[in-house]
């Protein structure tokens, strides 16, 4: 139904920058919202930024100020802007998508059914020291 596909991550020093990408497909006049989780050894799957399609953010408090979630309806890609990098933002980002609000409905020819929430892959960030 929607498929979501990450790329930009990468090694990085310490104090560098990466932007991260998520390009969706497929029934994507069914995603409201979409966002950046990140799974890193010995920590529980953190939500990192989400953004509303309506362009509405938030973020986890330890990425306010660095990081930036931005998307582009008309291309169907979300961006995740890292700057100011620590080693303690290494993880594996994964992206997300949800349909809240458009379940049981129906977006021109499309109908959103009971499918809420939708994952990439993930990509690997590793920032050194």
């Amino acid at each position: 139904q929607v498929q979501l596909v990450e790329s930009g991550g990468g090694l990085v020093q310490a104090g560098g920058s990466l932007r991260l990408s998520c390009a969706a497909s497929g029934d994507t006049i069914c995603i409201s919202r979409m966002g950046w989780y990140r799974q890193a050894p010995g920590k529980e799957r953190e939500l990192v930024a989400r953004i509303t399609e309506g362009g509405s953010a938030n973020y986890t408090d330890s990425v306010k100020g660095r990081f930036t979630i931005s998307r582009d309806n008309a291309k169907n890609t979300l961006y995740l802007q890292m700057n100011s990098l620590k080693p303690e933002d290494t993880a594996v980002y994964v992206c997300y998508a949800d349909s809240a609000g458009k379940t049981g409905h129906f977006y021109g020819r499309t109908w959103c059914g009971p499918k809420y929430d939708y994952w990439g892959q993930g990509t690997q960030v590793t920032v050194s020291s």
